[in-house]
């Protein structure tokens, strides 16, 4: 195997590992900006669904007595 057979094989490879290098950063980069993107949507969307369920649960309680818990049954229906 001659010297410049072995040169060649080293340039291949160190190309290959900077393309890799490359490839990775911007895939990282590309996740933390969709990550960020995705988790104000989800919080947005669960914000938005706690003052819904949030605002019925009031309203439930204020109109239900609290004797009427009570006559809960396991399914959670009154009796």
């Amino acid at each position: 195997m001659s010297i410049r057979s072995k040169g060649r094989r080293g340039q291949t490879m160190v190309e290959y590992i900077i393309i890799v290098v490359l490839v990775a950063i911007t895939l990282l980069v590309l996740f933390g900006k969709l990550s960020k993107a995705t988790g104000k949507k989800v919080a947005g969307a669960t914000s938005a669904l706690d003052e819904e369920v949030g605002g019925e649960a009031a309203g439930l309680a204020g109109e239900e007595p609290a004797d009427k818990l009570k006559q809960l049954d396991e399914s959670g229906n009154f009796n």
